[in-house]
């Protein structure tokens, strides 16, 4: 008999509205994750604090940790704190870096961990993955996936808007990678999960598509709602292969090479994306990503965050190094420094025509 369905890993809730900070208790009681409120949440040293003097009062079973960073010592140093104090979850509740940390730590004491996004940078919010520093730079590290997702899109507007912009821009960039999985399919063979390409394309295309600022209520819920999908994406594949290709490729490699110096994730990925395009040879879409990365006041040339024409070849021609297996179009090319620098030429060029 053939199997005619399959499970789905998704998050249990996705609450994305103005005002759901402050239902936190209730939605975790609701949801049957903590009717005791013994939650252990994760907040940064720094605008944290705000938001611990805002929340503590409604969350009295709550205790409260300070993570110093996003770094896998953080992040271990917090699951040890929390060990065996028998909470019924955890809460992520900050920006990326918190968030990240609050996963790997939920993991390691096996427990729920409740994502609550103070911005919307990039898909952490629901991904598999923790990106953490390390004492070798920067590491991906595969965990269970957020239980639920929290997005107060009040607190979203104020959250500081290149933050903001860079999270469209890692949303825009899963055209990219979703075309170099199927590249990689063409050439190499190697399976496409048709379902997780089509959450992951649909939600880029929905953000590429989108004629609203990063002010606009609309365009928020739209963001939070393809992150989302961009997770439930790489559940569904088992890898970040929807929503990392080529772009995220580059992305790490300036990481690397230039760890002090890197920009936002979402900026450097939304990059990458265009760049890509344009080695593909797709010109229209090229196009059509330069323009709405520009509209959001994102980078679409290297010098536009601060790395020099010799830089960004270098750095396109280490990335294949970041991502071993994984095949792109810059690994289908295999270009020299030299036809990197030419072709990144013709792009800025194109860029600016």
């Amino acid at each position: 008999m053939p199997v005619l369905t399959r499970l789905v890993p998704s998050p249990l809730f996705a609450e994305i509205r103005p005002g759901a900070l402050d239902a936190l208790g209730g939605i975790l009681a609701d949801q049957r994750l903590s009717a005791s409120g013994r939650i252990a949440v994760a907040i940064s040293n720094g605008s944290g604090a705000a938001m611990r003097e805002r929340l503590e009062p409604a969350l009295p079973g709550a205790d409260w940790f300070n993570v110093d960073d996003g770094s896998l010592d953080s992040a271990v140093r917090f699951a040890e704190e929390m060990r065996g104090k028998h909470y019924d979850a955890v809460v992520g509740l900050g920006g990326g870096k918190i968030i990240d940390a609050a996963k790997y730590a939920a993991a390691r004491v096996g427990l729920p961990v409740v994502a609550v996004a103070t911005n919307l940078a990039h898909d952490g919010i629901c991904s598999p993955v923790s990106t953490l520093d390390n004492d070798a730079g920067r590491g991906s590290y595969g965990v269970p996936s957020p239980i639920g997702i929290i997005v107060d899109l009040d607190v979203i507007r104020q959250a500081p808007q290149r933050f903001v912009a860079a999270g469209v821009g890692d949303v825009i960039s899963n055209i990219s990678a979703c075309a170099d999985w199927e590249l990689s399919h063409a050439v190499t063979g190697e399976p496409v999960d048709g379902l997780a390409v089509a959450m992951a394309r649909s939600a880029g295309e929905n953000l590429l598509r989108h004629p609203g600022s990063t002010q606009d209520q609309d365009l928020l819920t739209a963001l939070a709602e393809a992150l989302v999908l961009s997770g439930i994406a790489m559940n569904i594949a088992g890898s970040t292969r929807p929503s990392s290709g080529a772009c995220h490729e580059i992305s790490h490699a300036l990481d690397v090479l230039y760890p002090k110096r890197s920009a936002q994730h979402g900026e450097q990925v939304g990059l990458g994306a265009a760049f890509a395009s344009f080695l593909r040879g797709e010109r229209e879409l090229t196009g059509l990503i330069v323009e709405r990365l520009a509209s959001h006041g994102l980078p679409v040339t290297a010098a536009q965050i601060g790395f020099t024409e010799a830089e960004f070849t270098e750095a396109v021609h280490y990335a294949p190094n970041t991502r071993p297996g994984r095949f792109t179009i810059l690994e289908h090319l295999d270009l020299s420094p030299s036809a990197i620098r030419d072709a990144y030429a013709d792009y800025v060029q194109a860029v600016n025509s």
